[in-house]
């Protein structure tokens, strides 16, 4: 069973290619095959997963000009500027300051090197895209723009896997501006290191956070019918392992709940969410509060990040590490191992099923450890190869910034109490790797994803205008 991913705004990248008029009369097949060039990286922009709006190839100051006016209305995440040839900085110095958005330049010559013996200085030119990189990077920082360009040329993957990262990056960007972050009930009593200011996640990454509170949720779990639940166990039954410890009663409730949480993720809009109830004694809003896992599970899959214990922060990097394709599951330290030389690490409750070493598994608990309330829970662990975690930290001054390291899942004996367990092998000590990585700023919580991620997360955290702490034995 396959689970619909929500549909993402589609990453906005504005192209503009250029080179000095002066050019064009002194070797008329110059500008043909520099617009060729063009063209080329418009489809292979296009090829990325995102919407290129293309200004078209500029000669002069004037044309930047308007060709900056352009990329502005469109609103783009990314600009992309091709350095065809050699343009002089005033020529885009007006698309890097009019477009409010990061500006990646491009040096992509037309192949790995010039026909010394055949050239003559028109066909030279082509070839000369590296001549005005100096100037825009003196230029930018004069103007108080942020530098950043590929250099390499037009086939060239290795360059093309370079840009992709900002591609990706510019994506991550978007998701945070333009996202809308619910954070629902209250603050764990007592974990001071969660424990966010949401001013300060709409000042320095953009977007909205929504203040939710448990009866948003109560009300709309009222109103879900017994018909819609069992349509949500049946789903379940799909996609995971029904343990025989699941008690059918609870398990009916977990499924209510979560058709009540994608009416309320769609009612608000919301593109990620943090939660924490504690309640009492069984009243509603304690079994509101405890029915949370299946669906929260759900929606993670989906591409929702939903994650306990008033976690914004690790809501936001669970955010980051799915658009990066990465998954991105809840996670905070289990175990070390020193005998097998890992880290065991996972949480009770939400997983992002989507990076699951197998089907996941459904496991009835008679009670929440450090929680009030029982239930389902959901027991995995993460598919076995190369993975990266990464937190939001946040410092004394209240800047946040990007922490990660990149380790290994490797298979081994697990724990089974509905926990997401995996065995993460650092290439160190475990105690080593965990007293650096505690070092580091990190919060207790973190998003476990899959892949090596670090190239990727440099290219995000440059975006974002943080810092990047990489966690390496």
């Amino acid at each position: 069973m396959t689970l619909e991913r929500t549909t993402p705004r589609r990453t906005r990248v504005g192209l503009v290619s250029g080179g000095l008029g002066a050019y064009w009369p002194q070797f008329p097949a110059l500008l043909p095959q520099l617009q060729d060039s063009a063209r080329r990286v418009s489809s292979r922009l296009s090829g990325m997963d995102c919407e290129v709006i293309d200004a078209g190839f500029v000669s002069d100051a004037a044309e930047g000009a308007a060709a900056a006016e352009r990329l502005r209305v469109a609103g783009c995440d990314l600009i992309v500027g091709f350095l065809t040839t050699y343009l002089t900085s005033s020529m885009l110095a007006p698309v890097a300051q009019r477009s409010g958005a990061p500006v990646l330049l491009l040096n992509l010559q037309p192949t790995e090197a010039m026909d010394h013996e055949s050239f003559d200085t028109g066909a030279w030119l082509a070839y000369c895209g590296a001549c005005p990189l100096p100037e825009m990077a003196n230029a930018f920082r004069r103007l108080g723009v942020e530098f950043r360009s590929v250099s390499g040329y037009l086939e060239d993957e290795r360059a093309w896997t370079r840009i992709s990262r900002w591609i990706k990056a510019a994506g991550v960007r978007a998701a945070l501006r333009h996202g809308r972050h619910g954070l629902l009930g209250h603050l764990y009593p007592g974990m001071m290191d969660v424990a966010t200011d949401p001013t300060l996640v709409s000042a320095q990454l953009g977007g909205h956070v929504e203040i939710l509170e448990i009866d948003d949720l109560r009300v709309r779990v009222e109103k879900v019918t017994d018909a819609e639940t069992a349509a949500r166990v049946a789903l379940a039954r799909e996609v995971f392992t029904v343990d025989e410890s699941v008690v059918d009663e609870d398990f009916a409730w977990g499924a209510r709940v979560s058709v009540a949480l994608d009416r309320l993720v769609s009612d608000f809009s919301l593109d990620s969410l943090a939660y924490y109830h504690r309640g009492l004694d069984g009243e509603a809003h304690e079994r509101v509060g405890a029915g949370f896992i299946l669906g929260a599970s759900l929606l993670t899959a989906r591409g929702i990040p939903a994650v306990g214990e008033y976690e914004l922060r690790t809501s936001l990097a669970m955010l980051v590490m799915d658009r990066l394709g990465a998954g991105g599951s809840f996670t905070e330290l289990q175990a070390l191992n020193f005998r097998d030389g890992v880290v065991e690490m996972g949480h009770d409750g939400p997983a992002h099923l989507g990076i699951s070493a197998r089907k996941p598994l459904l496991r009835g608990l008679g009670v929440y450890h450090g929680k009030r309330g029982w239930g389902v829970s959901v027991e995995f662990d993460v598919q076995h190869g190369p993975v990266t975690l990464c937190g939001l930290g946040q410092r004394r001054d209240g800047t946040f910034t990007l922490i990660a390291s990149e380790g290994t899942v490797v298979p081994g004996p697990l724990l089974r109490i509905g926990n997401t367990t995996s065995r993460v092998d650092f290439g160190c000590d475990p105690g080593e790797w965990t007293d650096a990585w505690s070092a580091s700023g990190i919060a207790h919580h973190w998003a476990l994803g899959t892949g090596h991620r670090v190239d990727e997360l440099t290219a995000v955290a440059d975006l974002l205008g943080l810092e990047l702490t990489v966690v390496r034995p």
